[in-house]
């Protein structure tokens, strides 16, 4: 009897600490004991009592997850965890407008194969041929700007 409680008691505080604690090992772990705790009620009081610690576990379990996704993201505890705003801005500045380099014409700076860095109206870019492979100096047209380059295609 003390084996299935204390693996139970083991349980229900790594399944509690699961709520602060990011990660899913401590409710993985915490899972594991109970399911243990109720192995080992099976062995030492038959299918009635391993049953009955069965669905005892099922309640906690089932105590738990209503906690972790109901009670605890309204709680105060995750108040003060949590961001109160959010944040608009961007962490780095666009590669370029779009409506300033789409459809200008380009100079390879080195050869793209398919990346390498091109100069659009005075200014370097890193760029990505959209055709596999550009040479370098050869001449080509600016066709759209994703996060970090220009995508350009011979022209």
């Amino acid at each position: 009897m003390s084996v299935v409680i204390l693996l139970f008691g083991t349980g229900i505080v790594l399944l509690a600490l699961e709520l602060i604690v990011p990660g899913m090992v401590l409710g993985i772990a915490g899972g594991l004991a109970m399911l243990a705790g109720v192995g080992v009620a099976f062995v030492e009081f038959g299918p009635q009592g391993g049953w009955m610690a069965a669905v005892g576990a099922a309640v906690v379990l089932a105590a738990v997850i209503y906690a972790e996704f109901a009670w605890l993201p309204k709680s105060r505890l995750a108040k003060m965890f949590s961001m109160g705003t959010t944040l608009t801005e961007k962490s780095q500045p666009p590669v370029a407008k779009p409506a300033e380099v789409v459809g200008a014409e380009a100079v390879a700076e080195t050869t793209l194969a398919p990346s390498g860095y091109v100069q659009v109206a005075g200014r370097r870019y890193e760029a990505f041929c959209q055709d596999g492979f550009a040479a370098e100096g050869a001449r080509l047209r600016v066709r759209s700007v994703d996060n970090f380059r220009v995508i350009v295609t011979a022209l």
